[in-house]
């Protein structure tokens, strides 16, 4: 594999991971307003959100981008407008 390749492949991984990690955050997000928003489901909030919380963690950890919240977010905005099944709404900004 020739080192542009292979430069390549470890970029396309990277945003890979990013990607992930976005996910996993967008995923959590959803399962916190989920429980959030049942009154019932308040007391369990805690073992509810382990798992989401922890995928999460993981997703951030092995992309390398803990602690670095503002392109995280950033990236988070941009996948969220991609998943949006709306489209991006106008002027860039994010749907919500």
């Amino acid at each position: 594999m020739s080192d542009m390749t292979a430069g390549a492949t470890a970029v396309a991984g990277a945003a890979a991971g990013e990607r992930t990690a976005a996910r996993a955050y967008l995923r959590l997000l959803a399962a916190v307003r989920a429980v959030l928003g049942d009154r019932h489901e308040l007391p369990y909030a805690g073992p509810l959100l382990a798992l989401p919380l922890a995928e999460a963690d993981a997703a951030l950890g092995a992309a390398g981008i803990a602690g670095n919240e503002r392109d995280f977010l950033s990236l988070v905005a941009r996948q969220a407008a991609s998943d949006d099944p709306r489209g991006p709404a106008p002027g860039g900004a994010t749907g919500g």
